[in-house]
């Protein structure tokens, strides 16, 4: 009851006319740039994040809601128009989103993307307010040794699970880890890879490194891959959809919420499983299996809100703990950071208004985003035909003016240069960039709770092991590590057993018989 009386008083502060006004820019700016093809909602948050500076934290945090689902939504336009996925999670939707979009079907595709949206968003914001509470009260009995085994866990998931090569995730983490340490040593006072530079004794602000490794990276390697002329954009007009639609859409929505939000909760979650799930369900289940692969509008309904419930999903672990689970997610901890917020138990005790404001915000920017992109569907499509020289050039422009106002150094350029030369170097070796930033934002909190625990206990490594939480931390991530040595020398000879046995065994024949 508590919960639902500060949900409420969360929305008497966001409607305000100034804070409803900020909700609405944020939807429009966030859609804005995520509709761009190339760029993905992570991407989004990290070039608009300075946007926000200057605000009071309710007021940018409140902006900052419909950032994040404006960018969440205008992946799923450029997948169906363009068949240019912004993230991987958006590689799903484009399958047959883009193919009904070629038979004729825009209006269609991009109608259940948005309502599916909407629908999975609402659902998963609701589930947010009243898990997150519990997991809060789990969180506060935990010590620094459970801590430091919950980091480790999201090291090894960002590297382990969701990347294609671990090989690729360590070499990434490792970068992160280390661009992390630059800065003063909390204990002893020592510089660490300051260079002799003064104004890197505070380390590296993680907006300057969200916005050089996403933005200009990103920037850099589209431009130096893409053609130069519009990119060709399928018509569409005013998004609806048909009572067959409807009654085809709305199941595909629940199970896709039911997939992506406990996928998004977990510390190994993220949204590529839940949208491969859905479109395998919708495609066994569909009463229109001649559709897929040529245009099933179920295949752009349950993936879309698979990757939606997955987005709020993420929430619970970044709000309740300070994990992050997937890159956007990492981007909104660097945003919590930089007003000086620690996201984590004691975050609903110390900032609970601020909390409840942001789960209400993103009530209400779901809300706007919906009633704004079904109209404005038409727009947001000749975005599209930007080309990509002035498009990549703005980025580059804004990305800059957003560094140089963290601090207002001449130095955070060249940083984010040489960031986004990181970026493009990480891009073309296939270096996955989630487990750079989730090593930048964890990385010192890991290396401080694991300091504190070996305190405690005298500098014995034995401080590592806290109780029941630590050991079941540590087996998971054991097993993670050697899933693929049990998968080869204990799944492959026993599958490789059953099908030498299986002609033996078979009804009809005899051992000997051919």
């Amino acid at each position: 009851m508590d919960n639902l009386n500060n949900l409420m008083q969360g929305f008497a502060d966001v409607m305000a006319p100034l804070n409803l006004l900020l909700a609405l820019v944020g939807v429009v700016i966030g859609t804005a740039v995520g509709v761009l093809p190339g760029i993905g909602p992570a991407m989004t948050v990290a070039l608009l994040l300075p946007v926000t500076y200057g605000m009071e934290p309710v007021q940018a945090f409140i902006m900052f809601a419909g950032i994040f689902y404006g960018g969440m939504y205008g992946g799923s336009t450029t997948s169906i128009l363009l068949n240019t996925p912004g993230e991987s999670s958006s590689v799903v939707t484009a399958i047959e989103g883009n193919r009904m979009a070629k038979a004729g079907r825009a209006a269609q595709a991009l109608a259940t993307a948005a309502i599916g949206s909407f629908v999975a968003g609402t659902i998963g914001t609701l589930l947010l307010v009243l898990i997150t509470p519990f997991v809060v009260d789990f969180a506060v009995s935990l010590g620094a040794p459970d801590y430091f085994a919950l980091m480790l866990l999201a090291f090894i998931a960002v590297t382990s699970v969701l990347g294609s090569s671990r090989i690729r995730g360590f070499i990434s983490l490792l970068l992160g880890l280390t661009i992390g340490l630059v800065g003063i040593d909390s204990v002893s006072g020592q510089q660490r890879l300051t260079l002799g530079i003064p104004q890197l004794a505070d380390g590296i602000d993680v907006v300057v490194v969200a916005v050089g490794i996403f933005a200009v990276g990103e920037a850099l390697w589209v431009a130096a891959h893409l053609r130069r002329k519009p990119a060709e954009v399928i018509p569409v007009g005013r998004p609806w959809m048909g009572r067959d639609d409807w009654k085809r859409s709305w199941k595909p929505w629940l199970r896709g919420t039911a997939y992506g939000f406990p996928f998004g909760a977990l510390p190994a979650g993220g949204a590529e499983i839940p949208t491969f799930l859905s479109y395998a369900t919708e495609k066994r289940l569909t009463k229109h299996p001649e559709e897929f692969g040529k245009g099933a509008i179920e295949g752009v309904a349950g993936p879309e809100a698979a990757n939606n419930a997955s987005a709020a999903g993420t929430l619970v672990p970044m709000l309740a703990i300070g994990l992050p689970t997937n890159a956007t997610a990492a981007v909104m901890l660097a945003a919590f950071q930089s007003y000086g917020i620690q996201p984590g138990p004691l975050l609903f005790e110390r900032e609970a208004s601020l909390v409840w404001v942001l789960i209400a915000s993103l009530f209400i920017g779901n809300l706007l985003l919906l009633l704004l992109n079904l109209p404005l569907a038409p727009a947001w499509a000749k975005l599209l035909q930007i080309p990509r020289p002035y498009l990549y050039a703005g980025i580059l422009f804004f990305a800059s003016m957003g560094a140089y106002a963290v601090n207002a150094q001449p130095l955070d350029l060249f940083i984010l240069l040489t960031l986004g030369l990181l970026g493009f170097a990480m891009r073309r070796f296939g270096l996955p960039v989630l487990p750079l930033i989730v090593g930048v934002i964890l990385g010192p909190r890991a290396e401080l709770q694991g300091r504190r625990s070996l305190q405690l206990s005298g500098g014995e490594f034995s401080g590592l092991l806290g109780g029941p939480v630590s050991y079941t931390v540590y087996a998971a991530i054991v097993l993670v590590l050697a899933w693929p040595l049990i998968g080869r020398f204990v799944v492959r000879p026993l599958r490789a057993q059953c099908r030498v046995r299986l002609p033996e065994t078979s009804p009809g024949t005899s051992p000997g018989t051919s």
